[in-house]
């Protein structure tokens, strides 16, 4: 594993994205240190005496010129909600980068990833740094309505987007396992990748284990530490009961006991 920090960064960005999703930017005063998609930061949330861990998010993006790294906050409990109402010029107190990142795909690859939730983030994160042309990336993300997806009009250069809705405001209805590329089109990919709400990821766990297809996941476990320390994100596996905040978050499918 690389090297940790502890270090303080200003906040330069905070947006709403929509009702409960928030853009984040963070900025450091030094030189940002390589960070892959999949790798996540454990962010100190202040001001509040009912909040004592970390709350863990995905990197979402890296600015290396500007030192900055971009968070996608969906509020999801007190600590999230808290960290969303930070106000631009605030200092925040971060742990990063920690744990493991998605497999980079092969220069001929042609790859899947599919994300709910707060899942989106490490997914476009990879999407953009893929190396891939964007017609051999093909992202499906998953929301109840069209109000809860966000805008990604800027990762259209790095990957062919689309969309499900439970309602059938946007995209296809139904679940990201019932669109019709994850339906018909499954082995025609070499790598898929999910993150996002435990029943869909083991969805696609089973279907990419079905087709025998290589396929990684990245846990939402609680990660309060980051370090292995405090053992809240055990995940039992193949190779026994693993910290899911430096083994993890990322895990090929064929190693988790589903």
């Amino acid at each position: 594993m690389g090297k940790k920090f502890v270090e303080n960064f200003q906040v330069v960005q905070n947006t709403p994205l929509n009702s409960t999703n928030f853009l984040i930017k963070i900025q450091s005063e030094k030189k940002l240190p390589e960070m892959l998609p999949g790798q996540f930061v454990n962010v100190e949330v202040k001001n509040s005496s009912e909040i004592f861990l970390r709350r863990p998010f995905s990197i979402f993006e890296v600015d290396y010129s500007e030192n900055t790294i971009s968070l996608l906050v969906k509020i999801l409990g007190r600590g999230s909600k808290s960290l969303t109402e930070v106000e631009v010029g605030t200092s925040v107190n971060i742990v990063y980068p920690l744990g493991k990142g998605f497999t980079k795909p092969e220069i001929d690859d042609k790859i899947l990833l599919i994300g709910g939730g707060s899942g989106v983030a490490p997914l476009l994160f990879l999407a953009k740094e893929s190396g891939l042309t964007a017609d051999n990336v093909d992202v499906i993300l998953g929301a109840k309505t069209s109000n809860d997806h966000i805008n990604v009009n800027n990762y259209v250069s790095f990957a062919n987007m689309h969309f499900t809705t439970e309602d059938g405001s946007l995209g296809e209805k139904g679940f990201v396992t019932q669109h019709s590329l994850f339906k018909n089109k499954l082995k025609s990919y070499n790598k898929i990748y999910a993150c996002g709400p435990d029943g869909m990821m083991k969805a696609v766990a089973k279907e990419a284990k079905a087709a025998k297809l290589f396929c990684e996941v990245s846990l939402e476990n609680l990660m309060a530490c980051g370090f292995g320390v405090c053992l809240c994100c055990i995940e039992p596996t193949s190779k026994g009961n693993l910290c899911v905040c430096t083994e993890g978050p990322v895990f090929n499918i064929n190693d988790l006991k589903w």
